[in-house]
């Protein structure tokens, strides 16, 4: 397959044909090395934007960054004039997305924009107009080029409430927004083409999919039905022209558990994670084991931080079904490990998951607490006040760790007895 040239003959940018009717008019920006503060980017990543044109007029999917609208301009000018334009579809309205939206829509007045209907509200704020028309869209809705017919997937929190996909039935083409996609620059743009790519597709997944797992099933659910299909054509990164069903299937595999389970079907999973500056939150912690060990249908595991990375952890506690985090107070705080732990939970889902904290300390105990204020936060259900214990447990407080492990499990399998809570305990 010949390689089409990403600038003609004059050093300006045009469009590289994907079909026919089909063609890319997006952007690259190899030399971005952080995306969104909190992803880094070996290779930059692309702005992908793509044309259709039917027998009756011509659409665009998604722009650019602003500081690269220029760049697809260009492009989009290679292949299309503004007044053929009728559609403008928006699968996702984060900034390198929709930078080029406002003059586009400026140039080519005739257009209409179409967007999911939780978009509604964020294309107005993204805009600063009232004014401005838009038609919003959801699974099932069309629209008609002539020969060439937009169908709308509506696939919410891939990774925002207003993203969607959108299929070219004619070509059996699915232009997926951010699902699918990866942040990798290469010029070559293809996936049988470009480098290797593959720890960049894992990598987003797990970033900005992963916390969003129910989502992706579902989204999964209305994909599927369209296989096999010629290519998948993300918002970032590689063209997925070759084999584009192995995306998909490795989406639902990653959306499955990621271990497999070794708990019977009715049993419920309790995660003690602990780490103890003198022994004495350790005592806490085999205690508050042995107490939740005691109740039937509960599994229970003990880990000690100071002795593993933290990383690992991360895929037992996505599938747990309550997590206990014990640390002493240092300093005012809770512990490095305890926190390095809790910030790397933010890539999973943990609402309505179960939590707790429990903790020794010298003066003032606040590391239980503000562990507590944590999991509250990751939308953990926190249903016992944190356990804290002034320096070394005597006998009758190993006793109280043992109560507050059972009560913990009881509550988890639904045999808790209702009890009063003294308002002291909340002081």
């Amino acid at each position: 397959m010949i390689r089409q040239p990403l600038f003609n003959a004059n050093g300006l940018p045009q469009a590289i044909a994907l079909s026919e009717r089909v063609h890319w008019v997006g952007a690259l920006d190899p030399t971005l090395r952080t995306f969104d503060i909190i992803l880094k980017t070996a290779n930059g990543t692309t702005y992908n934007a793509y044309v259709v044109r039917g027998s009756e007029g011509v659409a665009v999917i998604d722009t650019v960054k602003q500081n690269f609208a220029d760049e697809f301009f260009a492009r989009l000018e290679s292949v299309a004039r503004y007044d053929e334009i009728k559609v403008i579809v928006l699968n996702h309205l984060e900034p390198d997305h929709t930078g080029a939206l406002p003059e586009l829509m400026r140039r080519a007045p005739k257009a209409c924009v179409f967007i999911s209907q939780k978009a509604q509200a964020m294309l107005k704020a993204l805009l600063k107009q009232d004014e401005f028309e838009f038609t919003p869209v959801l699974t099932g809705d069309t629209v008609s080029l002539g020969d060439r017919q937009l169908e709308f997937l509506h696939t919410p929190y891939l990774h925002w409430p207003d993203t969607q996909c959108t299929y070219l039935p004619e070509e059996k083409i699915l232009f997926s927004g951010d699902v699918f996609g990866c942040h990798f620059c290469d010029n070559r743009l293809f996936n049988d083409e470009v480098g290797d790519f593959r720890f960049s597709f894992e990598y987003y997944y797990a970033h900005i999919m992963r916390p969003f797992k129910d989502y992706v099933a579902r989204a999964l659910s209305l994909i599927e039905p369209l296989l096999p299909l010629t290519a998948i054509l993300p918002a970032h990164g590689p063209l997925l022209r070759d084999q584009p069903q192995r995306y998909v299937q490795r989406y639902r595999e990653l959306t499955g558990n990621a271990l497999p389970s070794e708990i019977s079907g009715n049993e419920k999973t309790l995660l003690i994670f602990f780490i103890s500056s003198y022994g004495n939150t350790k005592r806490m912690a085999e205690a508050i084991f042995d107490g939740a060990a005691g109740v039937d249908n509960v599994r229970v595991s003990l880990y000690d931080l100071e002795g593993s990375e933290v990383a690992p952890f991360v895929d037992l506690i996505e599938d747990a079904d309550a997590i206990l985090f014990g640390t002493p107070t240092i300093n005012g705080d809770a512990v490095k490990p305890v926190w390095d732990l809790l910030s790397s939970l933010t890539v999973i889902n943990l609402k309505s998951k179960l939590g707790g904290v429990f903790g020794s300390y010298g003066w003032s105990g606040e590391g239980v607490r503000m562990v507590e204020d944590r999991l509250r936060g990751l939308k953990l259900r926190v249903p016992f006040p944190g356990l804290r214990i002034k320096l070394i447990p005597t006998d009758e407080e190993i006793q109280q760790c043992r109560q507050f492990g059972q009560d913990i499990a009881e509550d988890l399998v639904g045999i808790r007895p209702a009890r009063i809570i003294d308002i002291a305990e909340l002081g």
